[in-house]
């Protein structure tokens, strides 16, 4: 359960979160989140976002100290305006990862994140199933892994994302490469060790907050790290994924019901 009194930091995922269906934030969140600011408890972002998302990031949290992006791989620290972590995944291994699912789960369709700066495309061959709107540089896959990328997103043809990503998990090593998907009915394959409790344990670090002070809320399996990791408390929000139900100390609302602030504004007032 929840911990008496009040966190020292809390971590906020954002897509299906934070942010409602229909891609905003209330202005009743920006207020609790600028109330919960005010009150000396540091807010960080925690997304699945690359960085070629921060401005957009930003404005959805626009209180946030640090920015933990690319699913932990980006840690940003605002007011420094410098990143203290940028891990990439070498294109060879990512060759190897998707020589394996393919193996296992037949054809799949493959996007690469490799560009960091605003609104910078995505490589490969446009996935009309893609919810966000997005430029796709199209490349070869070859092409695409000569270097390092950021992530890469594998969707299948035939089987469903959590299909995928129980395959995916039982045949990539975790020291490897990371596994997990966040939502978009793609697997998401990151670097080895990359993954958003490990993301925040940078954050940690650097500002000298424990674990064990640290509340989070998500919705999605890309989030079971963080929730594995902080002590303080785990909020999933109505809507979550079973996977994080199951290991949430506490339910709220949903993300359209504004279900983190309404939590954050009760704890404030408690």
């Amino acid at each position: 359960m929840p911990q008496p009194g009040l966190p020292k930091l809390i971590a906020t995922d954002l897509d299906g979160t934070l942010v409602r269906s229909d891609d905003t934030v209330s202005a009743f969140t920006h207020d609790v989140l600028e109330r919960v600011r005010a009150a000396g408890i540091r807010i960080v972002a925690a997304t699945g976002r690359g960085p070629r998302l921060t401005s957009l990031t930003r404005n959805d949290v626009r209180v946030a100290d640090y920015l933990v992006l690319a699913q932990g791989g980006w840690v940003l620290d605002q007011a420094e305006s410098r990143y203290l972590r940028q891990a990439r995944l070498p294109g060879w291994v990512l060759a190897d990862v998707l020589a394996r699912m393919e193996s296992a789960a037949g054809p799949l369709s493959v996007m690469f994140e490799a560009l960091e700066h605003d609104d910078s495309p995505l490589w490969g061959d446009f996935d009309p199933t893609w919810r966000y709107p997005v430029t796709i540089e199209e490349r070869t896959r070859a092409e695409c892994l000569t270097g390092d990328v950021i992530k890469a997103f594998a969707r299948s043809f035939e089987l469903d994302v959590d299909e995928l990503l129980a395959i995916a998990r039982r045949i990539v090593p975790p020291d490897v490469a990371t596994v997990t998907q966040a939502g978009l009915e793609y697997v998401e394959i990151c670097p080895a060790h990359v993954d958003k409790g490990t993301g925040l344990a940078v954050v940690a670090e650097a500002v000298g907050v424990d674990p064990a002070d640290v509340l989070v809320f998500g919705d999605m399996p890309n989030d079971l790290p963080m929730f594995g990791w902080a002590g303080w408390g785990r909020v999933a929000v109505a809507n979550a994924h079973p996977e994080l139900l199951a290991v949430a100390d506490d339910v709220t609302l949903t993300n359209d019901q504004d279900g983190v602030a309404v939590y954050l504004d009760r704890l404030l007032s408690s």
